[in-house]
């Protein structure tokens, strides 16, 4: 074969369709043994260990990790390891989650006969159910695949993407029973962008005090293109008597009020959006670009918890704030 840039393609295309209807073929499975698999780790009090040799156990990492940062005590144990020492970090209050394609690894087997002395449950992930993986484990799931993405059949290619699949499948089932937040997950990952902009809150990043443009609905129009024109942020909040926001005038409902023959002498109310979408300043920053998401809007106004105007975030601060 060349290296025909359609025939490359052609290749990757296969791999991906394969992997991919295998995944689905592993959806469509989904049975009790995985709805107890999920139960067995809620109720867990000890810690998920998980172990894999060779690709399993990079995909036992990755799990442990997943789990780790999701809520989940979790954390990874080399099989080769576990037979000169490390079975000692195992306690019977511990889970025992075991990748293997084959189910027959000697190293995995091995440990085993130890695990379950200890009293630790045993949670299998393989392709084979009738291994002794299989047949020793408390839960099996099985990873079995129809055919794998490798032409020559003998690198794990969907079954390793399979499992990994249901491991990601198993810790968010767990998070979400478990009601873990994004608040939660920021505490743990403190250090990294995604735990910053999670804790990162409409306070934090908000346009304050001068910087906020406001007008009455009694404001003419003249009025509020001078003070969008002045504060550059292509809207202005319309308040009341007591700060209190009522509606908020855009650069859109600008043209539409010049459309509809209104005069630069209108007034605000005639042409301002009512009940516009209002954020709490102890909101997090993200909320924010949630509802940016599903409204297609791109400026809120920001109230305190009496509902004063208190200021205004736009898709720029959050750009700025590295929220998004």
């Amino acid at each position: 074969m060349t290296n025909n840039p359609k025939d490359i393609i052609k290749i990757a295309q296969e791999v991906l369709e394969i992997e991919a209807h295998e995944i689905l073929h592993a959806s469509e499975n989904i049975s009790s043994s995985f709805v107890n698999a999920v139960n067995l780790i809620i109720d867990c009090s000890g810690r998920v260990v998980l172990s894999g040799m060779g690709k399993s156990g990079h995909i036992a990492r990755k799990i442990a990790s997943t789990l780790a940062s999701t809520g989940t005590p979790a954390f990874f144990m080399h099989p080769g390891e576990a037979s000169h020492g490390d079975l000692g970090m195992i306690t019977k209050n511990d889970i025992v989650i075991i990748f293997s394609n084959s189910g027959q690894s000697s190293e995995v087997s091995s440990i085993i006969p130890n695990i379950k002395r200890i009293g630790a449950k045993i949670i299998s992930i393989c392709s084979n159910s009738n291994s002794d993986l299989a047949i020793q484990s408390d839960i099996h799931i099985s990873s079995d695949v129809k055919k794998e993405a490798c032409p020559l059949g003998l690198a794990p290619t969907a079954s390793s993407t399979v499992s990994l699949a249901l491991g990601d499948a198993l810790a968010i089932c767990t998070l979400s029973l478990r009601g873990f937040t994004a608040d939660d997950f920021a505490e743990s990952h403190p250090g990294g962008s995604l735990g910053k902009n999670l804790l990162t809150k409409i306070k934090d990043i908000m346009r304050i005090d001068n910087l906020i443009p406001k007008v009455t609905p009694q404001s003419s129009l003249k009025d509020a293109i001078v003070i969008i024109t002045e504060k550059k942020v292509g809207f202005t909040a319309v308040i009341d008597e007591k700060n209190k926001p009522i509606g908020i005038l855009t650069d859109g409902d600008l043209r539409r009020a010049l459309i509809a023959n209104k005069t630069i002498s209108s007034s605000v109310n005639e042409c301002m959006t009512k009940n516009p979408i209002v954020l709490k300043s102890s909101q997090l920053a993200v909320d924010a670009v949630n509802i940016m998401e599903k409204s297609k809007v791109n400026s809120f106004l920001v109230v305190n918890e009496k509902n004063e105007l208190v200021g205004i975030v736009n898709l720029q601060d959050l750009l700025k704030g590295k929220v998004i």
